[in-house]
């Protein structure tokens, strides 16, 4: 019987990783087959002997008809009764050692000890359902760390004449921002993208020759310009933008096949040939007015014109060297000639031109040019593949690591870039080193994490910080919660303005009244905002700006900010005097102290999202951006419905987009009160506020466009035919017949914009079973 129990024996320790992991000292009868049969145990042969030919085995098995065999013999000698009570005592001292090896065994198994050190560990994190620091502390910590005198250091390390992205110059400076992070403690990374941009020719050059002119050679160049050689006649069309045009068309000038004069200004390079080749024009050239611009008559213009941001071969998708796409273009490059020429090229060609007198307040008495003002232009830019890097760094939360902030700053520039990307990769760096040290020194604990990046190809188009969305844009997705930009966030010391989504509106105006002005006398909104905030501060947040893509194209609540010279633009971009020196004169040397007070106000907006509780982000302020959109599309139907009943029938209702809307402000209310009634101790239910906020601007996105062709996908502040100021023009062109309406059209995207709203509304609201037919 005992050769029976071994094998079995074995089979169970191999199973449990050679230790049984519990054992009973009356458990033997079992075994691993599961059969009940009992296991006989031979004391001695003394025993035997005693018991005759009646064997422990037999009488142990218990039989109704006889008493135990122990019963029987409890009125035997007390020879007997010493060897039954020796028995006793051994099996009462076998269990026992089998009990304490066991016991032992199963104190140095490795799989248990690790498993009790995990579980113990697990309670002596500190997750914190409430932030272990006042807010005000907080503040007080981050106005510690900063000051303008430590500024300068900085710029000065990262000062370089010439860091075009790709070059030596830029990987350079790449190699310091990673260093710093470390030095920092950060955790750093790199992230790899081979994209193509379009440099100026390497031998030759672009030219024009006006008339019988010379031929001029301009040494600035548009990147993505389509290249060739045009012949037509120069037509001045001001800043290039569609009321510009739409003027010129209105004199009954011929627009198609003229070579546009444009001043720089008001709406970037890249609309403004986008809105020249919907005319017909042949090609466009650029030039810095001198009454706007003071930069010198032979200042050269650097700049871009895709209408997009990313690498344009590679739209909607990275740029990984691994990614085998068939060619693909974007529909934002231009199909015409984009040139940029010098103030005293342009003055020579407008002394020269015919036609009708240009209107005063386009800066007359110049005329406007007529069919004999004849110019050649030639554009051979080069595109090239190159290599960029985009550097991170992370500060990790201590509740919600996984949910995180954005902070980044353009690497690269033209020329100097003093005031494009030194100034703003010195605030990153500063602004990291700060918080950072908080965290490590002060005891200050995030309840989310912040990334830093340090973005190449900027002034390509954004197309770091693009191709980085577009390869992880499912990694960032319900991760990404905003998107501070940090790029030429001092250019002046006259005004300050904001671009940003309407969510985070109400924490923008919150952090101006926390944030000293730069003279200390008050509060930004005491020097800025005077009066109605929202006029004063706010402005459109432009293509050409990095944030743009992180909101209309990754759904991804951003905000960019700085210090302006007033009303007009900063006259050193695009330019090689965008210098320290020239910066320091715009500012009356005032760009430490500056840089300081944006390094503030972004610390403050970060630092307030990755502290609080509850997600600072106001759902309740798109509502009155959409109520006005659809106001206006709700006139303009009307109109239309009572100019051209044919192409509208009366069948076509705004019920439906109005209920939208209101299923909006329903569902943000309902928000709000789920908001006043959260208890902020309990961690899920935070997370899961959070989570509701968090779906608002990723689900303006359409989801009815492709990203490849319609890459800026938010209905409300993108850019293509599906937004609802597509729609509103759409309108425009049906109530005058416009031969480019269509009807069928219009009412396609006029129900998928109303779906996109009512399932914005939808998710707002919360769980399924939270929907009910008022939403």
């Amino acid at each position: 019987m005992e050769k029976n129990t071994e094998p079995k024996e074995e089979n169970f320790r191999l199973k449990f990783n050679g230790e049984p992991h519990s054992y009973t000292r009356f458990n033997l009868t079992q075994n691993m087959e599961g059969d009940n049969s009992q296991v006989e145990m031979k004391l001695s042969s003394d025993m035997d002997e005693e018991v005759g030919g009646n064997g422990v085995g037999e009488n142990l098995n218990h039989n109704s008809n006889r008493k135990p065999y122990v019963a029987q013999k409890l009125g035997c000698t007390p020879k007997n009764l010493c060897f039954m009570a020796a028995a006793t005592l051994l099996i009462f001292i076998i269990g026992y050692l089998i009990g304490y090896l066991v016991h032992q065994k199963k104190d140095v198994t490795p799989i248990c000890a690790a498993s009790v050190a995990t579980f113990e560990e697990a309670d002596a994190i500190e997750t914190g359902a409430a932030p272990l620091m006042d807010w005000d502390d907080v503040k007080k910590l981050l106005a510690q760390k900063l000051t303008a005198a430590k500024f300068e250091p900085v710029f000065s390390e990262f000062s370089s004449a010439n860091h075009r992205a790709g070059s030596p110059g830029d990987e350079a400076l790449a190699i310091k921002v990673i260093k710093k992070f470390h030095e920092y403690g950060m955790k750093s990374w790199t992230n790899e993208h081979f994209v193509k941009v379009d440099d100026p020719p390497a031998s030759g050059s672009n030219s024009f020759v006006f008339k019988s002119g010379r031929e001029e050679r301009p040494e600035g160049f548009l990147s993505y310009s389509a290249n060739g050689t045009v012949t037509g006649a120069v037509l001045y069309a001001y800043y290039g933008r569609e009321d510009d045009f739409t003027f010129l068309r209105d004199k009954s000038i011929n627009l198609n096949g003229r070579v546009m004069l444009v001043r720089a200004g008001r709406i970037s390079f890249a609309e403004k040939v986008a809105n020249a080749a919907k005319t017909g024009a042949s090609a466009v050239l650029i030039y810095a007015d001198p009454d706007e611009y003071s930069i010198g008559a032979n200042t050269q213009l650097f700049g871009h014109v895709h209408l997009g941001s990313g690498d344009p071969y590679t739209p909607g998708f990275p740029s990984f060297n691994h990614t085998q796409f068939p060619p693909v273009q974007s529909s934002g490059l231009p199909k015409i000639l984009a040139q940029t020429i010098t103030a005293a090229m342009a003055t020579s060609i407008l002394r020269q031109l015919g036609g009708q007198n240009m209107p005063v307040q386009w800066g007359g008495p110049n005329k406007l040019g007529e069919e004999s003002d004849v110019i050649t232009v030639s554009v051979n830019n080069v595109l090239a593949e190159k290599k960029i890097n985009n550097i991170f760094g992370v500060i990790k939360g201590f509740v919600d690591a996984d949910r995180y902030v954005v902070i980044g700053a353009q690497r690269d520039a033209w020329g100097a870039g003093f005031a494009a990307s030194t100034v703003g990769t010195s605030v990153l760096v500063e602004l990291a080193r700060s918080i950072s040290d908080m965290v490590k020194n002060d005891g200050f604990k995030p309840r989310r994490s912040i990334v830093f990046a340090s973005w190449s190809a900027g002034e390509y188009g954004s197309v770091g910080a693009t191709e980085w969305l577009e390869g992880y844009v499912t990694s960032l997705s319900m991760k990404a919660f905003s998107y501070i930009n940090l790029d030429g966030v001092v250019t002046g010391p006259k005004g300050f303005k904001v671009a940003a989504s309407p969510l985070m509106h109400s924490l923008i105006q919150s952090t101006m009244n926390e944030v000293n002005s730069p003279n200390k006398a008050g509060t930004l909104s005491s020097q800025f905002a005077r009066g109605n905030w929202e006029t004063s501060v706010l402005e459109p947040l432009k293509m050409d700006n990095a944030a743009y893509p992180f909101l209309a194209f990754s759904g991804i609540p951003s905000v960019s900010f700085g210090f302006t010279s007033g009303t007009s633009d900063y006259k050193y971009f695009g330019t090689m005097l965008d210098t320290r020196e020239n910066l320091n004169l715009v500012t009356g040397n005032q760009v430490p102290q500056l840089a300081e007070i944006t390094t503030r106000f972004a610390g403050h907006m970060a630092l307030r999202l990755v502290h609080d509780h509850l997600l600072r982000m106001d759902v309740m302020k798109y509502y009155k951006v959409i109520s006005m959109q659809v106001g206006k599309i709700n006139v303009k139907v009307n109109a239309v419905q009572r100019m051209q009943p044919q192409l509208l029938p009366k069948a076509l209702s705004m019920q439906w987009l109005i209920f939208a809307t209101s299923s909006y402000s329903r569902a943000s209310s309902r928000l709000m009160a789920d908001i006043q009634n959260c208890d902020l101790e309990d961690i899920e239910m935070c997370r899961i506020i959070n989570d509701r906020i968090m779906t608002v601007e990723r689900n303006f996105l359409s989801l009815y466009v492709s990203p490849q062709e319609s890459p800026f996908r938010h209905i409300l502040l993108g850019s293509g035919p599906h937004t609802l100021k597509a729609v509103s023009n759409h309108l425009d062109a049906l109530r005058t017949d416009d031969s480019k309406a269509d009807a069928d059209l219009f009412r396609k995207q006029f129900a998928l914009a109303t779906w996109t709203i009512q399932g914005c509304a939808n998710s707002l609201a919360g769980d399924i079973w939270s929907l009910d037919n008022e939403m």
